[in-house]
């Protein structure tokens, strides 16, 4: 299933949004040898930011053919054989992953869904103890030139509300990502 009103702008749009290495960076990514799950990676911003900081596979998933091609694409170009781009409804179907996997997992722009409780339990299941999940998502601002409508956006608070239910310890509470974003983390006890 595609996460209601979740259309991308143009690539060069979307990377000027980003310091990806440095966002993960402020989200705790430190561990050089984590294997990592990016769920919807869009043009792969993260996926490729998080390939050239660790040693791990990433495994880039997502429900849109063209985006897993252009992910593999630009890992390629850039020499990355740590990339495993993988095409998959993993709203409806999970991600395939086996339990406690990876240490990383990256949930960007995603939690508009119906159902994200379902995604943070996803998430949960194939991060190992002690594991991070990074969070990122629009905030509430007309002003901003792309994201869901406003009456879908989860602001911080209710990201952290998410977090606790679906059995996260908070790490980062808040990180203002100037211009259009936030993000926060948590780490699987």
């Amino acid at each position: 299933m595609k996460v209601r009103d979740s259309g991308m702008p143009d690539s060069a749009t979307w990377e000027q949004f980003f310091d990806a290495p440095l966002i993960l960076r402020q989200l705790a990514f430190d561990d050089p040898r984590a294997d990592v799950i990016d769920f919807g990676r869009g043009y792969g911003t993260f996926s490729i930011a998080a390939a050239q900081m660790t040693a791990g596979i990433v495994h880039a998933i997502d429900l849109d053919p063209g985006m897993v091609a252009a992910t593999a694409a630009r890992a390629a170009s850039l020499g990355l054989d740590n990339v495993r781009t993988i095409e998959r409804d993993f709203d409806d179907s999970g991600t395939g992953l086996p339990d406690r996997s990876v240490r990383l997992a990256m949930l960007f722009n995603l939690l508009h869904t119906e159902a994200p409780l379902r995604m943070l339990r996803e998430a949960s299941r194939v991060l190992a103890p002690g594991g991070k999940l990074a969070i990122i998502h629009w905030v509430h601002d007309s002003a901003t030139p792309r994201g869901p409508e406003l009456g879908i956006r989860p602001s911080p608070e209710q990201c952290r509300d998410w977090l606790g239910q679906a059995g996260f310890a908070i790490l980062v509470p808040f990180i203002a990502l100037p211009p259009y974003h936030f993000g926060l983390s948590g780490t699987r006890p």
